[in-house]
């Protein structure tokens, strides 16, 4: 369209003459501009790259040294009095000469650094030189309307050897360093080869020892495992022959048993019968006095042949008891001496009541041998007179009287009151 004007981001636009005091700044956009009564001029805002040559600068110690240095600088479209500084500046200048004005102040810059500084701290802090040129030529080119992006030393030499010397003493200096650093590395390398070697073979002795002792304790512990094992396969094996003996024993017994408790049921069947025909001769006899005498009579009888079934049970049941004890004698020998050791400490602990359990344990064969004879005996032929007992009662009264005379007996033969130490019994267990 006539009449206006556009321009992109890198580009100012600035429009002069009529309406336009002071002149309007435009930095990338569009503008309408009057025909002949009003101008319009552009002012590039591309950044330039500058490479400044300092030769042979005499620095502070008079060494002489060239330094090139680059710089990106450009016109600061953000601040407008900075833009409108560049305007007046360099409006109308084409790039190259906006380029010469700026080069020249930056190596005035450069060159006035240079000559503050020594070769040694040009050369060694290339930081600190660039700085200190940056921020001497800020302030300058803030008046030209232009902003330093970047500065930085790209080469710095001589003519003279100055560096190269630095160089050569620096060198030796490293390679000096270098040889030393080696030396000592060998020397503490060797050291500790040496110490890595000794704490090896300290550490291959301790797990030696280690291994000594683990095997030491399990040899230790195997043998105590392998002694009970030992004791305990004995305690197997000669608790089975004993548990066969006792299981022997029990099946003699209980056998013993049922012949008794059949004798007792025949006893029982010969009273019944007794009392059955007690029961018709009341009911037959018809005087009181043959009543009672045919009675007597029939008790006697009676009473004989339960005296004679009664001797023959027992008679049977002592024998029958007999052969089981002397069975189980040969098995309970074992068990009996293995006893033997414990009764001795226990008879030395427990001293009257020890040697009263064995009275008693033996007191029922000494029953056994008391009524022995009467095992023997085929007829038993009782005289009672007066009120007496009579018959079995009688008998059965005898063997009790001569057994209650056995604690007697034994303390005339021992000294130990059986009575006494039996009744001292239950508070010496509540006690304990």
């Amino acid at each position: 369209m006539p009449g206006f004007e556009t321009c992109g981001p890198n580009e100012c636009m600035v429009v002069s003459g009529c309406f336009r005091s002071p002149p309007l700044l435009i930095p990338g956009g569009r503008v309408f501009v009057w025909p002949y009564i009003q101008r319009l001029q552009r002012l590039s805002l591309n950044t330039l790259t500058l490479t400044i040559d300092s030769a042979r600068i005499y620095t502070k110690l008079g060494v002489p040294v060239s330094v090139t240095g680059i710089a990106q600088v450009k016109i600061q479209s953000n601040n407008h009095d900075m833009l409108a500084t560049a305007c007046q500046q360099f409006l109308g200048k084409t790039i190259h000469q906006m380029e010469d004005i700026v080069l020249q102040t930056l190596e005035g810059h450069q060159r006035a650094i240079m000559g503050t500084l020594t070769v040694e701290e040009i050369y060694a802090d290339r930081q600190k030189f660039s700085e200190k040129v940056f921020q001497t030529a800020s302030a300058d080119f803030v008046n030209l309307g232009i902003a330093i992006i970047s500065y930085t030393i790209r080469d710095v030499h001589d003519d003279m050897g100055y560096l190269a010397a630095l160089g050569k003493a620096r060198t030796a200096e490293v390679k000096r360093d270098a040889a030393i650093g080696e030396v000592l590395a060998a020397r503490d390398s060797g050291i500790k080869e040496a110490r890595a070697t000794q704490q090896q073979l300290s550490a291959q002795f301790e797990n030696d020892v280690e291994v000594a002792k683990s095997q030491r304790d399990y040899d230790l512990k195997k043998a105590a495992y392998d002694r009970e094992v030992n004791a305990k396969k004995a305690e197997s094996d000669s608790a089975h022959p004993l548990q066969t003996a006792k299981t022997r024993q029990r099946i003699e017994e209980e056998k013993m048993q049922v012949k008794v408790v059949e004798r007792q049921q025949a006893i029982s069947v010969q009273e019944q019968e007794i009392q059955r025909r007690e029961r018709e001769l009341q009911a037959s006899v018809k005087q009181p006095a043959e009543a009672a005498k045919f009675k007597m009579k029939t008790l006697a009888e009676a009473d004989r042949k339960r005296i004679v079934l009664e001797a023959e049970a027992e008679a049977e049941s002592i024998c029958l008891r007999g052969g089981a004890e002397a069975f189980a004698i040969e098995a309970k020998a074992k068990a009996e001496a293995e006893q033997m050791a414990k009764k001795a400490e226990a008879w030395k602990e427990y001293q009257d009541a020890a040697l009263v359990d064995m009275v008693l344990e033996n007191l029922p064969k000494v029953v056994a041998e008391v009524s022995a004879p009467l095992s023997k005996a085929k007829h038993v032929v009782m005289i009672s007179g007066g009120d007496a007992e009579i018959g079995a009662a009688k008998m059965t009264k005898e063997v009790l009287e001569i057994v209650n005379a056995l604690p007697d007996t034994v303390q005339r033969l021992t000294g130990v009151d059986i009575s006494k130490v039996m009744k001292a019994a239950p508070a010496h267990a509540a006690s304990t």
